[in-house]
């Protein structure tokens, strides 16, 4: 299969489908196209997947047939218990549903096999297997009103108003919103009154960061600060989403006195701005504004992703320059280690990274529709093809949630700095190595002497939580590691409650499976592991420091102006 076969088959199955080929910067459909090509060339376990595929398409069709006839003939192929897709009874009851589903599954299977038969390089068979994954996703039945029994009996329930609904989503996604299917309805959030609600001031501003102070709730609070560190992937906000979803609002109502990094929505002007810039310009200053509104010696911080990989990129940073003002160090969802950086090595080898340079290269910054696609390939069927079924052929409108709201507000990445980063991380590992210099020295992780609590969690597709144990074994006087439930945003936006449960006190030594059976479940959240840590840690209660100070006064009301750029 070309590339140009795979546009034209792209553009057949529909807009959304169309993220196939807009990600080919990366060479997915090029990986593709090659396994498929070079299982061509070992014909004997080529032949045998498709041996596999017909015979299975002989006994769906005789166990059809058998149905047809009042027969209860099971089909070869089952779906997997978590896939929803197929939940409706059409496709167990009726013949014809039952063999369009093993048809499906079989063809699915055929795909995958082949794809393996040849050898492939481990970032080339990555890439095949996601766009295998995006095609099957893709060509799934029920992402056609045909062969969607479900839409069909919303049809026939509504007398047609699904589909004039459906129709009007489609048109309206088409025309605003580049084809792709809405996530989610924001029409009912609101920067500063429902996300990023949490009471505070702007008391400073640079080109890169603003820093918000929160009032404090307590009339004692703990002696040393805390310092939110997020990441510029997305708004900062994701640390204090929503009144009760907020671990920036639990962190100052259990006594903290809390800060946060807001960083700006790079444009063109950004372009040459650098990771030596986001650090010395980032939590440098705010640890430097910090300790002059509070007079703390200490200062704790609490890093998220990649807003986490600073936070230890800056502890290495000033333990080189002589620097001792930070004490512990919470790193939720990081990794500092990218030997195996899970799917996202797919997206982050030698060639992409090339073509993506170049891609930045015009614009000076990458695209934040680039890093949101990119995430939505890695869960397909969740985060693309639910919507083509809910939004499209059901007429449903998408639901109004938090963490989606939040999602859709991403930023753009300057291009010097994420190139750097991909580079010095994902391709070369150099800040496990050691061998990372930013701002003139060499962060050496090992030299960091803070405690660490590293959060990780178990469905985590963008920081895999094997990858994430590994800072155990990098820096800190000791690491208390946790594993959580949830994935990358849901294991952090994780407040007390009935599902959340999490994972601690696995052996010291041995690997991240050996851990894991090893640990202790716990019912509940890692917010109140995590605030008995904290607390024990952050000094004796004092009374809360003023906001601001003579020489950094409150500028404006948080959120401030950065996170609405």
């Amino acid at each position: 299969m070309s590339k140009e076969t795979a546009e034209t088959a792209a553009g057949a199955l529909g807009p959304e489908v169309r993220q196939l080929v807009e990600v080919d910067p990366v060479g997915l459909a090029r990986a593709f196209a090659s396994a498929l090509s070079g299982s061509m060339r070992r014909p004997l376990p080529a032949g045998a997947a498709l041996g596999r595929y017909a015979t299975t398409l002989g006994r769906a069709w005789g166990a059809a047939i058998a149905r047809m006839a009042g027969g209860t003939a099971e089909g070869p192929l089952a779906p997997e218990t978590k896939d929803g897709r197929f939940k409706d009874l059409a496709w167990s009851a009726n013949p014809w549903y039952f063999f369009v589903l093993q048809s499906y599954l079989a063809a699915a299977r055929l795909l995958d096999e082949l794809v393996h038969v040849p050898k492939q390089d481990v970032p080339s068979r990555m890439k095949a297997e996601i766009y295998t994954e995006l095609l099957t996703a893709a060509l799934a039945p029920t992402n056609f009103l045909p062969t969607n029994p479900a839409a069909l009996k919303r049809a026939f329930d509504t007398a047609g108003a699904s589909l004039v609904a459906g129709a009007r989503n489609f048109a309206g996604d088409l025309l605003h919103n580049g084809g792709r299917p809405r996530q989610v309805d924001t029409s009912g959030f609101k920067i500063g009154v429902n996300l990023a609600a949490t009471p505070g001031k702007v008391v400073f501003r640079n080109d890169l960061m603003e820093l918000i102070q929160y009032q404090p709730h307590a009339g004692k609070v703990y002696e040393h600060p805390l310092l939110a560190s997020p990441p510029w992937i997305n708004k900062y906000y994701i640390m204090d989403l929503a009144p009760g979803r907020s671990f920036i609002e639990w962190a100052i109502s259990h006594g903290h006195t809390t800060f946060a990094i807001s960083y700006r929505n790079p444009d063109a002007s950004m372009a040459s701005v650098t990771m030596d810039d986001y650090l010395i310009e980032g939590p440098r200053t705010a640890l430097d504004v910090i300790t002059e509104i509070t007079g703390s010696e200490t200062i704790d911080v609490v890093g998220l992703c990649l807003g986490g990989a600073l936070t230890a990129i800056t502890a290495g940073y000033l333990a080189a320059v002589g620097d001792n003002r930070l004490g512990t160090l919470t790193l939720l969802n990081t990794l500092l280690d990218y030997s195996e950086p899970g799917a996202l090595g797919s997206f982050t080898d030698e060639a992409s990274v090339a073509r993506l340079e170049q891609t930045m290269a015009k614009a000076g910054y990458l695209p934040s529709s680039s890093m949101s696609q990119t995430f939505d390939l890695l869960r397909p069927n969740e985060l693309i093809f639910n919507y083509v079924v809910s939004n499209w052929l059901m007429g449903d409108s998408p639901p109004a949630f938090d963490i989606l709201a939040w999602n859709g507000d991403s930023t753009r990445m300057p291009a010097a700095m994420h190139s750097f980063y991909l580079r010095s991380c994902y391709i070369e590992n150099q800040l496990a190595r050691g061998e990372m210099t930013i701002a003139g020295e060499r962060i050496d992780l090992h030299s960091v002497k803070s405690e660490v609590y590293a959060v990780s969690a178990i469905n985590d597709h963008i920081v895999p939580w094997h990858s994430a144990f590994k800072t155990t074994g990098l820096t800190g006087d000791g690491v208390r590691f946790v594993l959580s439930n949830g994935g990358h945003i849901a294991g952090v936006v994780n407040p007390p409650g009935p599902k959340s449960w999490f994972l601690t006190d696995g052996p010291a030594t041995g690997s991240a499976e050996e851990w894991r059976d090893g640990a202790t479940r716990h019912e509940g959240s890692w917010w109140e592991d995590w605030e008995k840590w904290a607390s024990s840690r952050s000094g004796r209660r004092v009374p809360p420091p003023p906001i601001g100070s003579e020489r950094y006064p409150a500028i404006e009301d948080a959120p401030g102006r950065y996170v609405l750029g």
